[in-house]
């Protein structure tokens, strides 16, 4: 199956892991590599300049911010980006998107 195009990327500011376009279910394939392999020292996600969020770009991020948690960081997220508080409200999440105990 071809790769499919994708506009989104993440990389690194300091303390934070930075994403940009639409984090869609190409972008989150395509992301995975990249902001697991970024992820130690993240305290920050920011996804100030992120255009929209659907489920899969959601499960991106909440498996990243499980993986800080795990690691004993409490990630702080920056942006709104579109559709991600309805997929929060949708899937039950925190804003941390963590499952309420």
């Amino acid at each position: 199956m071809p790769a499919v195009a994708t506009d989104a990327r993440v990389g690194r500011d300091a303390d934070a892991l930075v994403f940009a376009g639409a984090l869609d279910r190409a972008a989150a394939a395509a992301l995975w590599p990249q902001a697991s392999a970024q992820l130690a020292g993240v305290q920050r996600i920011v996804l100030t300049n992120v255009t929209t969020v659907d489920s899969a770009g959601l499960a991106l991020l909440a498996e990243l911010a499980s993986r800080l948690r795990t690691g004993g960081v409490a990630p702080r997220f920056e942006g709104q980006p579109a559709g991600l508080a309805d997929l929060q409200a949708a899937y039950r999440l925190t804003p941390e998107l963590d499952f309420p105990a």
